[in-house]
């Protein structure tokens, strides 16, 4: 007897001891898997049902209560929250708007990003009255941390830096943030910002943002250095139908220092203090489905300011307006089913700055070079040096008045690495043109009238002629921080003075051409 078992032990030990087939396991995790989501399903399809049959329930919510922020104020969650309940409303609630109204609720505190997510909504039943449901609603939350500091590094439009950063959230209670940052780079020297932020009325897409800063950037296409201090205050607030708009005042005392021995005549009689004071506004739509790698949807944006006009004093005085748009759509590809991850993205920029005062000799004032755009590089019309694009005077980018650049690009999946990877190869074409103020005859305007017709003029030229060219092929990763681009480029058109980039170019930033 003592045999045989000892015989049954070793077999048991044996098939115990023997390894299963990866291939069966496989089988059975995914056999497993499907039970559980065809259960999940079938409970969410019961939960469904019974929501449809009592969609029209009448219900009231009779309290709120919320769990998990010692550190945020009553007061605030009481105005945040009061609007839900039934004493605040004309008429019950069917139990369909209930759930409605309790989940825009918990979505509005999560939009504050004082709690970690997902916010956990409990509903409870309490003294019902006949047909009428009493709802108890329970909101669990968890706060984040209210001091976050953090150090490290920044690569990214040709510069890096090291930076230190200090957030502190829900300073007073109320859904406020403190963010301090100090950084040193290669070509921003150094930069103090102090910014405070807070929702206005308890509304989490309407806010209040005042801030300073204190900055030494190194131009390094234009021989010089520039000193910026000042500061801003702005409203930021969010439409019905989605759209981000930004109105604020920009205060700023800028100083051209530093110069290089070979800086230009130019640059030279710009050197010196000058005082912005402007108020500008921004209108955003995004409906890309990924900002850094969009593969449908579209982007648009216009941006105007205006400086030294009226009140505003200083003395520069512009108007200077800018528009954005890009587009993407995807490409199906035979026989793959679903999203190919084949896209075709385009970009268009584009903008106009005017002069608005006169000089002490009572003309109109030209920009200054603190003002003017730049164009070129490898976030930018890829293909050309860093501000490559426009006039030049010597070794110096000189900046323009008046620009339009645009772009069109191929990107699909690296082979074996799938469409659902944010990696991919491609294929681009982007050019641009980048002009100076100036009359037909190149003349410096005298009047107000001379001056609407340099505009006109400068407008005018941007579409005759051939834009600088470039074109080219890479690889670009979409990490969810930023974009990197490394590309092999090729100038195909390019203007007298303007600096071409044929060869490797790494580009790393969050808005790309």
């Amino acid at each position: 007897m003592s045999s045989s078992l000892s015989a049954e032990d070793d077999d048991i030990f044996e098939r115990l001891q023997q390894r299963k087939d990866p291939q069966v396991l496989e089988e059975q995790q995914q056999a497993v898997n499907e039970r559980t989501q065809a259960i999940l399903q079938k409970a969410q399809a019961r939960l469904g049902e019974l929501l449809d049959q009592n969609s029209t329930l009448p219900c009231s919510i009779s309290s709120v209560q919320v769990f998990g922020a010692p550190n945020t104020r009553r007061s605030f969650l009481e105005k945040v929250i009061n609007p839900l309940l039934s004493e605040n409303k004309n008429r019950p609630y069917t139990l369909s708007e209930a759930l409605r109204e309790v989940s825009a609720t918990a979505d509005k505190l999560g939009r504050f990003e004082l709690f970690h997510q997902p916010i956990s909504v409990h509903l409870d039943e309490s003294n019902n009255h006949g047909d009428l449901r009493n709802l108890d609603v329970l909101l669990a939350v968890r706060e984040k941390s209210r001091v976050l500091l953090k150090t490290g590094t920044d690569l990214g439009n040709a510069e890096g830096s090291a930076y230190g950063n200090l957030l502190w959230r829900n300073l007073f209670g109320g859904a406020e943030t403190l963010n301090l940052n100090a950084s040193l780079g290669t070509r921003t020297r150094s930069a103090y910002q102090a910014a405070f932020e807070t929702p206005l009325f308890c509304d989490p897409d309407f806010r209040l943002e005042i801030g300073g800063i204190a900055s030494a950037t190194q131009k390094s296409w234009a021989s010089h250095e520039e000193v910026l201090k000042g500061g801003w205050s702005k409203l930021r607030w969010l439409s019905r139908s989605g759209h981000r708009h930004e109105l604020g005042y920009n205060g700023y005392w800028r100083q051209i220092t530093g110069l290089g021995e070979s800086a230009s005549p130019t640059v030279r009689a710009d050197a010196g203090d000058s005082v912005k004071s402007s108020v500008f506004h921004s209108w955003v739509n995004d409906q890309r489905d990924n900002p850094m790698m969009p593969s449908r949807g579209y982007y648009a944006k216009i941006f105007n300011e205006v400086a030294g006009w009226g009140p505003l004093k200083g003395d520069v005085s512009f108007w200077k307006s800018e528009i954005e748009t890009q587009s993407a759509i995807p490409i199906p590809i035979p026989f793959v089913k679903g999203d190919s991850g084949v896209s075709f993205t385009t970009g268009f920029r584009a903008g106009l700055l005017c002069p608005l005062g006169l000089d002490s000799s009572s003309r109109p004032q030209l920009s200054r070079i603190n003002d003017r755009f730049l164009l070129g590089g490898p976030t930018d019309v890829r293909g050309f040096r860093l501000c490559g694009l426009g006039p030049r005077e010597g070794g110096d980018s000189l900046g323009g008045d008046a620009y339009a650049a645009g772009s069109a690009n191929l990107l699909f999946p690296l082979p074996r690495v799938g469409a659902e990877k944010p990696l991919r190869l491609q294929l681009f074409m982007n050019g641009g043109r980048l002009l100076p103020l100036r009359t037909s005859q190149k003349t410096i305007p005298s009047s107000s009238s001379e001056v609407q017709d340099a505009v006109i003029s400068t407008v005018t030229d941007l579409q005759s002629g051939v834009p600088s060219i470039a074109a080219g092929f890479g690889i670009v990763y979409a990490h969810p921080v930023a974009r990197f681009e490394l590309n092999f480029s090729l100038p195909l058109v390019q203007r007298k003075g303007e600096e071409g980039r044929k060869g490797l170019q790494l580009g790393i930033g969050i808005n790309f051409l």
